[in-house]
């Protein structure tokens, strides 16, 4: 019996994280810090219910057969999901409470992280990975 890995294809994953960026930048330019609650509501979304609307708004734009393209560990992408969700909470509720150094520190290491993702390196990918090492190397020194 073959098992199958969850994925999420790599160019829905990258519209994801440039809308995340886009809406960074936006909320920065316009002052406008209720921008963020768009792709926040859209990664909560996806968490919750499978169904992120950013990515299934570029799935109709793909011009080749899903198994053409890159898949990305849904797994992995969840928990990079998690991250981003977090961040954007923390830099939408920031602002709203004028904490606004504290906004811009959320939201300046989200983006950051999304755009990194782009040039191909996975923040989260290598918190993920650290960690899991960790549980790892814990769960040999409690045999």
């Amino acid at each position: 019996m073959e098992s199958q890995v969850r994925s999420v294809l790599r160019p829905l994953v990258r519209t994801n994280q440039w809308f995340i960026v886009v809406s960074v930048l936006f909320t920065w330019i316009t002052k406008q810090e209720w921008i963020l609650a768009i792709p926040l509501l859209a990664g909560l979304m996806g968490l919750f219910f499978g169904f992120n609307p950013v990515m299934r708004i570029a799935k109709l734009f793909l011009r080749k057969h899903p198994s053409q393209y890159i898949p990305e560990e849904w797994d992995q992408q969840q928990f990079n999901q998690t991250i981003s969700v977090i961040f954007l909470a923390g830099g939408l509720i920031s602002f709203l409470m004028n904490w606004t150094i504290v906004g811009y520190v959320f939201t300046i290491m989200v983006a950051a992280a999304a755009f990194i993702a782009i040039l191909g390196f996975c923040v989260g990918c290598f918190i993920r990975y650290q960690w899991k090492q960790n549980q790892y190397r814990r769960s040999l020194s409690k045999q």
